[in-house]
């Protein structure tokens, strides 16, 4: 007889070590860290044990983002209610940096405007292939600054931004883009999530809108 046969058997009638209980207890298997054969239910004490303290590490990993998402939700309300109570272009874009930098220890962020008049950084022209590239974008765009169109963006900073987030901003139509730079290569990676990042475009763009 194989051993799959002896396995299928087994699978096929779970009732058999209830019949016959006296066996498990002359059953002798490897221990899993070691060489020296252990009864079968110390086996099975040390599997649970393992499978136990598995799913503690998965509970405690979960439990770790559930508390980063809940600081970042608090982050993004504070930044809505500023926003929200900006009187003008000016301060709105003032509070959107300071709370980048500052809240959510972005150290570099810049964005451009295409969809309005002013003065200021934000009202530089930017080239038709930069415009194309932020309304193709569905989504946020993470990863090298040196893959970025934006990454001048940063002024005397540029050279030391390793990595990049770019959001479109829009309304019916793409009108601008935000750019944040870290000097940390992997800040803004490509395989991250980006589920905030999206969130914080399209609060910037509706914010944007009131004053356009």
């Amino acid at each position: 007889m194989k051993a799959e046969d002896v396995a299928r058997y087994l699978g096929d009638h779970p009732d058999f070590f209830e019949q016959y209980a006296d066996m498990l207890a002359e059953i002798y298997v490897p221990h899993p860290h070691g060489g020296r054969a252990i009864p079968l239910s110390d086996r099975q004490v040390l599997t649970l044990r393992e499978r136990n303290r598995a799913l503690e590490s998965r509970l405690s990993e979960l439990l770790q983002i559930g508390e980063e998402n809940d600081a970042i939700g608090e982050k993004m309300h504070r930044l809505c209610l500023a926003l929200l109570f900006s009187t003008d272009r000016n301060s709105l874009l003032a509070l959107l940096y300071l709370h980048l930098r500052e809240d959510f220890a972005v150290p570099h962020s810049a964005l451009r405007i295409w969809g309005g008049e002013g003065e200021g950084a934000e009202f530089q022209p930017v080239g038709e292939d930069l415009k194309r590239y932020a309304a193709s974008l569905t989504e946020p765009f993470c990863g090298a600054n040196g893959s970025s169109l934006a990454g001048a963006w940063f002024g005397e900073s540029a050279s030391h931004v390793r990595s990049v987030a770019l959001m479109s901003l829009r309304d019916k139509e793409c009108f601008g883009m935000l750019a944040l730079g870290s000097e940390d290569a992997s800040r803004f990676y490509p395989e991250m999530g980006t589920l905030y990042l999206k969130r914080l475009g399209e609060l910037a763009s509706a914010a944007l809108t009131r004053f356009l």
